[in-house]
């Protein structure tokens, strides 16, 4: 058994069992494994440098880092989600550096590292939706790893994936706690908005400090480098 089915009064949750938490370590091994893969492999395609162990490093350094800013929380929002001490930009990291595949396979690792973590699950879709989605959404970073401004660039379009896979999944799973007088859906964007933005607004501004931005720029050089 995967998974404990738990009811409270008219909830239902469902809690990974101990092999439910070890197939969830085995396909985060496998995912950053794919990560890798599909990095070499659009490196080749385009010519340029494959990834190294040295940049593998880089992407399980930056995933345990989010995971532990995750946990120090600036604000903890009252029906799930919370502002934290930058995780989303750690997350987003990868993608900047590698290129799409490789932040995509990084992001939904981190999810599934906070479902075991600090699981709250409703429904199988849910945690799909929740875990996987969203946080594989901050891989989009990877769409601007070699634009101008790309790190401000990727880090907005990826925070936007996941305010929208999050408020679909309040829209869908958590709707009997919409605001009163409020539709599902507005409610839904308004409240996933108020915690994610917040975090994503000190965030970009801290970006745009010259010092801030020109760190993040040569830690990159770092990173590509043989």
């Amino acid at each position: 058994m995967l998974y404990q089915v738990i009811f409270d009064g008219d909830e239902i949750s469902y809690v990974p069992t101990a092999l439910g938490n070890a197939l969830l370590i085995l396909i985060f091994i496998a995912l950053l494994a794919a990560a890798v893969f599909f990095a070499r492999k659009r490196s080749a395609g385009n010519g340029s440098r494959k990834l190294t162990v040295k940049q593998l490093v880089f992407c399980a350094v930056s995933i345990a880092l989010a995971t532990a800013l995750s946990n120090i929380k600036l604000f903890d929002a009252p029906m799930g989600g919370s502002v934290t001490l930058l995780s989303m930009l750690i997350v987003c990291l990868p993608g900047y550096w590698f290129g799409l595949e490789a932040g995509l396979m990084t992001g939904i690792a981190h999810g599934i590292l906070q479902m075991v973590m600090d699981p709250y699950i409703i429904h199988p879709a849910q945690l799909m939706v929740d875990y996987l989605l969203a946080f594989g959404a901050l891989g989009l970073s990877g769409l601007f790893s070699n634009a101008k401004s790309g790190l401000l660039k990727g880090y907005a379009t990826a925070v936007t994936g996941r305010w929208i896979f999050a408020s679909i999944s309040g829209w869908i799973f958590f709707s009997e706690y919409t605001w009163e007088g409020w539709h599902p859906i507005p409610y839904s964007l308004a409240y996933n908005g108020s915690y994610i933005f917040i975090e994503a607004g000190i965030t970009l501004i801290l970006l745009t400090i010259p010092a801030v931005k020109n760190a993040f720029s040569r830690i990159k050089k770092l990173a590509l480098e043989q």
